[in-house]
């Protein structure tokens, strides 16, 4: 039975990434170098991030609210922005559409999270003698962010690899450039509710931003 729950939450976790590979054009234009490379290039943000957080950050004792740590976990965010340009913009690619471009990199950053912030907890947790709901919940999550990276991967798109954009588009964009960084940092809720404001907010976004950019 532990078995089967492990597999069952695991499945949860990463099978919308080898679902989304398969039924888009991904698989069809052979895109999963450059999913490679994205995810190469998140491990590294991620290793930059830790030493960043690491050396800057310091826990609060009483647990009072600190504006200036907040602050420094805003900034230190903004290192997923400057790895996500560095994929769309630097790294070498198929000759493949710009709409392809940003999914492969989507998809390629959101699995990487994936592996490395819940492949372990899944194998030590899920595999226990009690059933818990919580690795279901970080199923539901990554899924969550699975939409929140493609909808980031598309904003960069708009904002970096598109160069006619309209102009009443330039503000939303980078005001929803800032959203999507900060959310981390600013949402400190129960899981549950993280990943409902995740995909209500991903969905009313990723939407917009697919349509507004032609993508």
């Amino acid at each position: 039975m532990t078995v089967f729950h492990f597999f069952n939450c695991a499945i949860l976790t990463f099978g919308p990434h080898a679902v989304y590979y398969s039924a888009t054009p991904l698989s069809e234009y052979d895109t999963i170098g450059t999913s490679a490379k994205a995810a190469a290039v998140y491990l590294g943000t991620a290793l930059v991030k830790l030493v960043c957080l690491a050396t800057f950050l310091k826990e609060s004792e009483n647990g009072n609210f600190d504006p200036y740590q907040e602050l420094l976990k805003v900034l230190i965010n903004f290192i997923d922005v400057a790895g996500l340009y560095f994929a769309l913009t630097q790294l070498t690619h198929r000759n493949i559409s710009q709409n392809h471009k940003f999914q492969a990199v989507g998809l390629g950053w959101a699995f990487a999270d994936s592996v490395l912030h819940r492949l372990a907890p899944l194998w030590v947790g899920a595999r226990g003698l009690e059933f818990t709901w919580e690795y279901v919940f970080q199923g539901l999550e990554a899924n969550a962010n699975l939409v929140l990276n493609l909808s980031l991967a598309a904003l960069g798109s708009l904002m970096w690899l598109r160069k006619n954009k309209p102009r009443i588009l330039i503000p939303i964009i980078y005001a929803c450039a800032g959203v999507l960084a900060t959310m981390p940092s600013i949402t400190r809720l129960h899981t549950t509710s993280y990943v409902l404001i995740l995909v209500l907010f991903e969905k009313s976004f990723g939407m917009a931003a697919c349509k507004g950019g032609g993508l």
